[in-house]
């Protein structure tokens, strides 16, 4: 069976002089996309600094700060991607930029940490708001020759802010942590005012209902749930009774997540889209290699800021080296694209994770006097993996679907990568825990690197799996 093409119907709207200009358009959408990645490795940097702001706060509650976020972000991508279709994807775009920079505002002013991890699931939504609708308005507003190009690109901001993320991090919250979420509002106000003035709006006509919301929260509290039971279940007693019925709640959960999307007449995930080998493969491939990138940054970030004592600013920029690599890697592998398959250049660089993540256990030691050869190879290594799986994933997920599917798609794939640091941030605050010695503490971070490798080479395997056995797939 072949796949039905069928065109989705974009309707621009803006026709400014400003709107013509494609170049223009992919910078504004990318700066908005670059505001929303930038303050989650700000907010790597600054986790110590927000513990102690907080009389001392455990790692597994200040871990909310950045899965309240990841959680939400995660189940209202889809959402608000199909809302947007309906309505005017410039609308809600406009509206998740307002969102997001309000709530950064409320974050840089929260008094306590509760109320920090509330703003952040505030700030979620403005960023699940404004990332799916700033690639579906580049898509309508890109000529079909450039698209494929121009979404690799808007993919590898995501790298640059990685990069600029633990500088200007590191910078700032030297200062004081709640800079780290100031400096979203002269950018967020930049992007808005750009957006209104040089994006042209466009819709999806096919569109005609929201998808299934209850779907949304159940996978919502069922994720959350289950990040819930990893975080805190050293601490409850892996066999109590209270860790055992919160793993079963999030499995029932999810497990109605599931049959809602099988029975719901506009469910939130369209079940008939992993049968698409291709795209099945490449979710499974995301799911690990995001696990294992949250594993691996956020072990580096505490290993030389609780281990070494490095300073806040100094950990930034030793972070740096391997953010950096992403972008410059990404642009490389777009022009390897065209001769070498796509799930052969997502391999190559889980690869290159996982050795990463052996030759850093490996090698790391006690005093931090030696990290150019005790850490910097594997962020290096750990950057041109990221570079070569994260945006080749992105960008092949959808290959396969007919054009109607794949702005659904392009949700489902973004939604499996936030899943993916949520899992991989609570497993790595369960794994370690609250060492009382160095020795503990290398053991700790010694079995996180394993875990990381490990789940790298998992990846592997399914972007492997990625690679077209034949060129037309079957989808109903």
């Amino acid at each position: 069976m072949t796949i039905q093409s069928h065109p989705v119907p974009m309707l621009p709207i803006a026709e400014s002089p400003i709107a013509q200009r494609p170049r223009l358009i992919l910078a504004i959408l990318s700066l908005a996309g670059f505001m929303a990645s930038l303050d989650v490795f700000i907010v790597n940097v600054a986790f110590d600094r927000i513990a102690d702001s907080f009389h001392n706060a455990s790692i597994s509650d200040v871990s909310w700060v950045l899965n309240a976020y990841a959680i939400m972000y995660a189940a209202l991508l889809i959402p608000f991607g199909r809302l947007a279709d309906k309505v005017g994807r410039k609308r809600v775009f406009l509206a998740g930029i307002s969102v997001f920079t309000l709530a950064s505002v409320a974050c840089a002013v929260a008094p306590g940490l509760w109320w920090l991890v509330s703003f952040r699931v505030l700030q979620a939504v403005g960023a699940a708001a404004l990332t799916p609708t700033s690639l579906g308005l580049l898509l309508a507003a890109t000529p079909a020759n450039k698209r494929l190009a121009y979404v690799r690109i808007w993919s590898a901001v995501a790298g640059l802010a990685a990069a600029a993320g633990p500088v200007l991090g590191g910078l700032l919250v030297t200062i004081d942590w709640r800079w780290a979420f100031l400096v979203n509002l002269p950018v967020g106000i930049l992007a808005l005012v750009a957006a209104q003035r040089g994006v042209p709006d466009s819709r999806d006509t096919t569109v005609t209902k929201i998808p299934d919301l209850v779907g949304a929260a159940l996978l919502t509290v069922g994720v959350g749930a289950l990040a819930l039971a990893i975080v805190k279940g050293a601490g409850w007693g892996w066999g109590s009774a209270t860790t055992t019925f919160t793993f079963l709640f999030a499995a029932v959960l999810l497990a109605g997540f599931v049959w809602r999307a099988e029975h719901h007449p506009v469910p939130l995930v369209e079940p008939d889209l992993y049968r698409v080998r291709t795209f099945a493969a490449a979710n499974l491939g995301m799911l690990g290699v995001s696990i294992g990138m949250a594993t691996f940054v956020l072990m580096v970030v505490l290993w030389m800021q609780n281990v070494w004592q490095w300073s806040i600013i100094t950990t930034g920029f030793a972070v740096a080296p391997g953010p950096a690599m992403v972008p410059i890697v990404t642009l490389l592998a777009q022009r390897l694209a065209h001769r070498v398959p796509a799930g052969l250049l997502a391999a190559a660089g889980c690869l290159a994770c996982a050795v990463s993540g052996v030759l850093t256990l490996s090698s790391v030691g006690p005093d931090g006097s030696h990290y150019a050869r005790e850490l910097l190879p594997g962020q290096l290594l750990v950057g041109i993996g990221i570079g070569l799986s994260l945006p080749t994933l992105l960008s092949s997920a959808t290959h396969d679907l007919p054009g109607h599917r794949a702005s659904t798609g392009s949700g489902v794939i973004n939604m499996t990568r936030q899943l993916g640091f949520v899992l991989g941030i609570a497993v790595t605050v369960a794994i370690l825990g609250t060492p009382s010695s160095y020795a503990a503490a290398h053991r700790s971070f010694v079995h996180g690197w394993w875990f990381a490798a490990a789940v790298e080479l998992t990846a592997l395997m399914a972007c492997l799996a990625a690679i077209p056995r034949r060129a037309v797939m079957a989808v109903r």
